[in-house]
């Protein structure tokens, strides 16, 4: 089995995709075979919204970490002025679109367009936002 790549074509680190893989996997009760990169947690894998704690909490005790909740949004939202609108009643603007496509790098272009809602967001994770997210607070936390 060949490992994949990140989205900025870097080799994924085989020890941290396969604990990725198998919390997923033993949360949302699939075989290993099952959780592939680039599969959609809610529309593939047929996780529910109590999955994500659950897969977070999992992730969190494997790996020695803590996974801030709602942090891809807030990371989406990090660095905007004051003037700047990221939404408008529930549905993300053109920049809010374009931050969020910054913040989700494994999610392909096209699927965050012009109204979309702030709501769907659970809708774009991935195994790989996982992976991307556990591989940041790691080198985060070695960094110290």
């Amino acid at each position: 089995m060949s490992l994949p790549t990140t989205p900025d074509g870097k080799p994924v680190d085989p020890d941290i995709y396969a604990k990725v893989r198998d919390a997923i996997a033993e949360a949302l009760g699939l075989d290993e075979d099952e959780v592939e990169m680039d599969a959609r947690l809610i529309d593939d894998l047929g996780a529910e919204s109590l999955d994500f704690l659950d897969i977070v909490f999992r992730l969190e005790r494997a790996f020695d970490i803590k996974i801030p909740r709602g942090g891809v949004e807030a990371q989406s939202r990090a660095g905007l002025d004051e003037n700047e609108v990221y939404e408008l009643d529930g549905i993300l603007t053109p920049l809010g679109c374009q931050k969020l496509a910054e913040a989700m790098p494994e999610v392909p272009e096209g699927e965050i367009t012009e109204g979309f809602k702030s709501s769907e967001i659970p809708t774009l994770f991935r195994v790989a936002t996982f992976y991307r997210i556990v591989a940041t607070l790691l080198e985060e936390k070695s960094a110290g």
